[in-house]
């Protein structure tokens, strides 16, 4: 398999049908957001007023995902534990104010999610499931438990006849959409006997990640065509620390 940077030449490989992710395009598209800036969202949040927030947040409301905090920071920023019961919810895709940060069971310990105190909006998605979506409104130093429960989308319909697509992507927990539809993380769709099954036909595909550049290509797929993916994505360089005030 050759590496494929923006438009993929299609491959034939043996079928195979113990896949378990299929793709029908619903009639209400989801939306997602494509603009990173090193785990920090441009986004503002509604924060309460009289807090001073440490500097590494800009003076912004702003959502941030530490690999360590100080003390200090610890007791102005609240944390969300985000915890599901099964695979399905364990491997969906998690929106906090409009930005994407990883699969539900990643987002724990170095990726645990912190937040400035104030409302957030949290959005888990998986392929075939409806949005869970819960407001929270975390005060200083607060840590909150979201149980996450999925149901299933009665709009779903697997094809007839489909395509498949098999990706292998750097890093692998980037997420995966199709036409503007969240269908998981790469990891599900590369490896053996893992893949993407869609309608034939024209797809958008797109891969996000936080700290990485957006990869994007559009794809004419015949019906029972294979065709394979193949990019490292490119990350972007942090945004320069503001001076202190």
């Amino acid at each position: 398999m050759s590496p494929v940077s923006h438009r993929p030449d299609p491959i034939a490989t043996p079928v195979d049908f113990k896949l378990t992710h299929y793709l029908a395009v619903l009639s209400v598209p989801q939306r997602h957001n494509e603009a990173y800036i090193e785990g920090m969202t441009t986004r503002r949040s509604k924060c309460s007023r009289g807090l001073k927030f440490p500097r590494v947040v800009a003076g912004l409301c702003m959502l941030v995902i530490f690999a360590g905090t100080s003390s200090g920071e610890n007791k102005v920023l609240g944390e969300i534990q985000l915890v599901g019961a099964t695979k399905v919810e364990k491997t969906s895709g998690v929106w906090v104010d409009g930005q994407y940060l990883g699969y539900l069971k990643e987002l724990k310990g170095s990726k645990k999610i912190l937040l400035l105190p104030g409302e957030h909006e949290i959005v888990v998605r998986q392929g075939g499931y409806q949005d869970f979506t819960q407001k929270v409104v975390l005060q200083p130093g607060e840590r909150r438990v979201v149980q996450v429960a999925m149901e299933k989308d009665l709009r779903f319909k697997m094809p007839s006849v489909f395509s498949e697509i098999k990706l292998s992507i750097d890093p692998d927990r980037a997420a995966v959409f199709i036409d503007g539809l969240f269908v998981g993380h790469a990891a599900e769709f590369g490896g053996v006997g893992r893949r993407l099954l869609v309608a034939p036909g024209k797809r958008k595909i797109t891969v996000s990640l936080p700290g990485y550049q957006t990869f994007e290509t559009e794809v004419e797929l015949a019906p029972n065509q294979k065709f394979n993916i193949k990019t490292d994505l490119i990350r972007v360089a942090a945004p320069p620390a503001s001076p202190p005030s």
